[in-house]
């Protein structure tokens, strides 16, 4: 189910990078459980990393988490969220 891995780091408007805290991901995580059965998908295992199955678009997951993001004060303004998603 979770054959996916994903770097995902917070950009600064300097282009400097920093790991999304887990506590962010959790939060995303639960939040996306109830509401949107497309990210039921994902783990968050560590701060920075994810885990995905393949049905989780990523663009739709960057512009979903950063939404939840800044609405959670996890995410400043000018600050944005890039995904990777890892080689296996």
């Amino acid at each position: 189910m979770f054959q996916r891995k994903l770097s995902i780091d917070i950009l600064a408007p300097d282009g400097s990078a920093v790991p999304c805290p887990i506590k962010g991901l959790d939060s995303f995580a639960m939040r996306n459980f109830t509401n949107d059965a497309v990210f039921d998908d994902t783990l968050p295992v560590a701060d920075g990393m994810m885990e995905a199955g393949h049905r989780v678009p990523l663009e739709r997951l960057q512009t979903a988490m950063e939404d939840w993001l800044r609405r959670k004060s996890y995410l400043a303004a000018g600050q944005s969220l890039r995904i990777t998603e890892l080689p296996r």
